[in-house]
């Protein structure tokens, strides 16, 4: 098991003002596990992926990562975290706007000490995959939305990250492309110390998940066993 998230609870506000984003949400991910979050809108997927993540602090509830119960770490703790285990593809890409194409891709790795040119050897090949060979030497600015988005997937795949939490990963791409994209991610990443969480509306990706799970109002209404 990579995941473990038990009683976890996260609101906004106090008082007759409080919002709950998230219900005392348990579940757990094993590792060579793609496992799917789905659910309408508001109901609490994003946030749920923020505090998997390290971003979001919950109010209630812990996350163990390998074992780590990654709220207890310290700061510095947390951000080794968040660079070394971690990958995170956001919905809206956080990508540098002074950094051409091949250098997004390549900054976990410049930021992990692998030499300047042998990391952006490495983000070329990804880059590849992605379809967006072409285009290393443009600034974000002059992508598309859906081809910024590829960039961000690549940037998140670069170091084969332990977890990967892709955040609706196919939203901005046609339906080919969003499957070659998460067919790719599944081949390549995922494996016996790997494990993959989706938030997706997408139902065209729905086969390349081990499991899913659906999330209403705050809490899983859905929790299907692990798969076999």
């Amino acid at each position: 098991m990579i995941l473990s998230v038990d009683g976890v609870s996260k609101w906004f506000g106090e008082g007759a003002a409080r919002t709950n984003a998230l219900r005392e949400v348990t579940f757990r991910v094993d590792h060579n596990e793609m496992l799917y979050i789905v659910g309408p809108s508001g109901s609490g997927k994003t946030t749920l992926l923020s505090v998997i993540s390290g971003i979001l602090r919950p109010n209630a509830g812990t996350v163990l990562v390998e074992g780590k119960d990654i709220w207890r770490l310290s700061d510095d703790a947390l951000a080794d975290f968040r660079l070394h285990t971690l990958g995170f593809v956001f919905q809206d890409y956080h990508l540098f706007p002074r950094l051409t194409t091949l250098e997004n891709i390549a900054v976990p790795l410049i930021l992990r000490h692998v030499p300047w040119n042998d990391g952006l050897e490495k983000a070329r090949r990804v880059l590849q995959v992605v379809g967006l060979e072409q285009k290393g030497q443009l600034p974000p600015q002059r992508l598309s939305g859906g081809e910024q988005q590829r960039v961000a997937i690549a940037r998140a795949i670069v170091a084969e990250p332990d977890l990967l939490v892709l955040d609706e990963p196919t939203a901005s791409l046609d339906g080919d492309t969003g499957k070659r994209i998460v067919a790719f991610v599944r081949n390549e990443i995922l494996n016996e110390r790997r494990a993959i969480i989706v938030v997706t509306h997408d139902d065209r990706i729905y086969e390349y998940a081990s499991r899913i799970i659906h999330m209403e109002d705050g809490r899983i209404v859905d929790l299907p066993g692990p798969a076999a």
